[in-house]
């Protein structure tokens, strides 16, 4: 099952870097930007369930999507961009094992515990 999810989120990468291949950027700027949704982590600082709320706020796919498609209606890339980074990454993390974020540790995931054998 973890091999099929793993494939699953692989290919909602290659959508994203598609879509990203329809916006008018250069291509550096995905890469730049793939990584900016984990400043969510700071929430962290304050405590474990704050953490985990803002976290899981900004790596939910459907936070994603209703960007993207907001940016797309309005006829706004940089919104369209914002939602495929959101996309994207929140894909990213997933195919590395580390999903949504359950409040009593950061490591405990939907998938399981991150960094460790996950029998899903």
């Amino acid at each position: 099952m973890k091999n099929l999810l793993m494939l699953e989120e692989l290919g909602q990468f290659c959508l994203a870097i598609f879509l990203f291949s329809q916006l008018q950027y250069s291509w550096w700027l995905f890469p730049l930007c793939l990584l900016l949704p984990d400043v969510s982590m700071i929430g962290y600082l304050i405590n474990p369930k704050i953490g985990a709320w803002v976290y899981n706020f900004f790596h939910h796919k459907l936070l994603a999507i209703v960007v993207l498609i907001l940016g797309f209606y309005l006829k706004i890339q940089v919104v369209e961009f914002i939602g495929i980074i959101l996309f994207a990454h929140s894909a990213m993390d997933r195919i590395f094992g580390y999903g949504l974020k359950f409040n009593d540790h950061f490591m405990h995931t939907h998938l399981g515990w991150a960094g460790k054998k996950n029998d899903i």
